[in-house]
């Protein structure tokens, strides 16, 4: 009998359940997080942009590399699993395949931007990866860069690495308990196809968005190993993991306006905060205003309604 010690945990935005030895359900919550910590005030809806986009994107890159979704639908998951009425799984609940999560975020930048942009300024490279002198804020760059990144706890911070230094974490790193650390020309091998994979899906999405009047800056993915496979997991390319701009207002030379949490970000910068737990609680208009760049995010990538998405739970016009 299925029981509430199947809980695993809570995620910044999603909570974790233990379906059973190789499945898992995850439900993406409406909490948003910035500079890594998880704001006291949610945004309406946003667990199921996440989860519709990143439904959208595992199926359009399927050819590039596996997925661990198995389905979306709300009723496979059985009622004694998570404590919460169906209507409210629907739209924002995912039964996927467990796999051993990569200990790095798999970053890629087309754009100096965010962090990258306060790394070049100091160094003129990212990640250990040099860039021409003299980019302007936002400028695209001469052709998409892998910055990987640590995973942080909750609460702290993200810190960019360099290729090696990646290829040394996941040569100590052990995919499964009770088995041994990858070895270093391993976690090499696995090193490269990870960077080499999300380079692909970078420029299959930024091809995507700019079909659809979008810029996709930068975004992140994270990937594990499924039987020994690569495999994309978790969330893919949402305004959570990404950077997206509007096409038809871009202007490199400083920041841009954008339909991710950078909206939120921006408002939090010019706040008396100090970036530490507990956050502070976002006004209406951030929590509107948020949403609504949510929505359309999810609206103009996918072609579809996201009104639809809420009623029927289905990807379409």
């Amino acid at each position: 009998m299925l029981t509430a010690d199947r809980f695993v945990r809570s995620g910044k935005v999603r909570d974790l359940y233990q379906l059973d030895d190789e499945r898992l359900v995850m439900v993406a919550s409406d909490r948003i997080s910035a500079f890594d910590v998880v704001l006291p005030t949610p945004i309406p809806d946003k667990g199921r942009v996440l989860t519709g986009l990143s439904r959208f994107w595992f199926e359009a890159t399927e050819d590039i590399v596996p997925n661990h979704l198995l389905t979306a639908e709300a009723q496979e998951v059985p009622a004694a699993l998570v404590p919460a009425p169906l209507d409210e799984l629907r739209g924002r609940v995912m039964v996927c395949r467990t796999a051993s999560v990569l200990p790095i975020e798999l970053v890629v930048r087309g754009y100096i931007a965010g962090s990258g942009w306060k790394e070049y300024l100091r160094d003129g490279a990212v990640c250990g990866v040099a860039l021409p002198p003299l980019l302007l804020e936002s400028e695209r760059l001469p052709a998409p860069i892998f910055t990987p990144a640590t995973k942080a706890e909750q609460g702290q911070h993200d810190a960019n690495i360099d290729f090696d230094t990646m290829v040394a974490a996941l040569a100590g790193w052990a995919p499964e308990a009770g088995r041994g650390r990858l070895g270093p020309t391993t976690a090499l091998g696995l090193a490269e196809r990870a960077r080499d994979v999300a380079l692909q899906l970078y420029e299959t999405a930024a091809r995507r968005c700019a079909d659809r009047g979008l810029i996709l800056a930068d975004t992140k993915f994270e990937m594990g190993l499924i039987d020994g496979e690569l495999t994309l997991v978790d969330e893919a390319l949402t305004p959570d993991s990404s950077r997206f701009w509007d096409a038809a207002t871009y202007e490199p030379g400083g920041p841009q306006g954008s339909f991710d949490k950078q909206f939120v970000r921006d408002w939090l910068e010019r706040q008396p905060w100090d970036k530490a737990v507990p956050g502070p609680e976002l006004p209406p208009d951030v929590v509107a205003g948020t949403r609504a760049r949510y929505v359309e995010a999810f609206e103009r990538i996918t072609g579809a309604s996201f009104a639809r998405y809420l009623q029927e739970d289905v990807i379409a016009p």
